[in-house]
């Protein structure tokens, strides 16, 4: 057991903090109190790498001395045939080559990781398998741009609340049908435990996608009802809600997963607080709630 794991106040050596936790920091200010936390590791998300630009924030995250664990986000591959599915592809591949610009800016261990949300129905449609269809065939579109960048595409399933305007791939199990058709280095799986903690089938499918090698990345964030009037909104820190994270993250270890954990948090009161406050709540929040679980 490490020191972190035996209640030291350092945080946990393999915590990530997903930049949405601290979404209203701008990305100097997430790497600061990320870095000044004691936390080794970020995943970042495309708007703030952006209004830097792509440069710029490379060489902000090499001062930094993070690790970077995951990009997000890629996806939205549910429109019908179109200029504009054809410019949501052409914005994908601008995704993949920031994560491999991202990736090897950070600090050794980094991950070239693009998290995939499907998307939603798009508006007027009931076709539900047609759109997961679309999602697949977008994904085999990509494949080769992620090959040749060395990235892995990680397909993310969204609880079902989500699937008319998000994500219609619902289930781990969905996610790992549509990778099953690439190499595992260059179409995996999120597991995230909001996301997936209710499905009966979890801790078969997280042992399968073990077996496949498809867990590109694993994070965590608790559920608590009832639901903000905005369900997006309802991700809580570890321990203050309803997820089991032993069962889940025993399950993700044993199925080989020894890569960095993201705590990935959206909810209104978490992005109001100062961020250094948020970063040391989540450090305290996953030693307690997810450490213990970790060899």
């Amino acid at each position: 057991m490490t020191a972190a794991h035996a209640g030291a106040t350092s945080p946990d050596p393999r915590l990530s903090i997903n930049q949405a936790t601290v979404k209203h920091a701008d990305l100097a200010t997430a790497l600061r109190v990320t870095r000044d936390a004691g936390i080794q590791a970020i995943g970042l998300w495309r708007e703030p790498v952006n209004e830097v630009g792509l440069d710029v924030a490379a060489r902000m995250l090499a001062d930094s001395g993070l690790r970077f664990t995951t990009h997000c986000r890629g996806g939205f591959f549910t429109l019908p045939t179109g200029p504009a599915r054809v410019a949501a592809l052409d914005d994908n591949r601008r995704a993949i080559e920031e994560t491999a610009t991202l990736a090897a800016a950070g600090a050794d261990g980094s991950t070239a990781v693009l998290v995939l949300v499907a998307g939603g129905l798009p508006e007027g449609s009931r076709d539900l398998i047609g759109a997961r269809e679309r999602v697949r065939d977008a994904i085999a579109e990509l494949a080769p741009d992620a090959e040749a960048a060395g990235v892995t595409l990680a397909i993310e399933p969204l609880h079902p609340m989500y699937a008319s305007d998000r994500a219609v791939v619902s289930t781990l199990g969905q996610a790992l049908d549509i990778a099953a058709d690439f190499a595992p280095e260059v179409v995996g799986a999120a597991v995230d435990t909001f996301h997936i903690w209710w499905d009966p089938q979890v801790l078969a499918q997280i042992a399968r996608a073990g077996r496949e090698g498809r867990i590109a990345t694993y994070q965590v964030c608790d559920w608590k009802t009832p639901l903000a009037a905005d369900p997006l909104l309802s991700r809580h820190y570890p321990g203050d809600g309803v997820i089991d994270f032993g069962s889940l993250t025993r399950a993700v270890v044993d199925a080989g997963y020894d890569r960095d954990i993201e705590v990935e948090i959206f909810h209104a009161d978490v992005w109001a607080d100062a961020p250094e406050n948020v970063v040391r709540r989540t450090a305290e929040a996953f030693g307690a709630a997810v450490s213990p679980h970790l060899p």
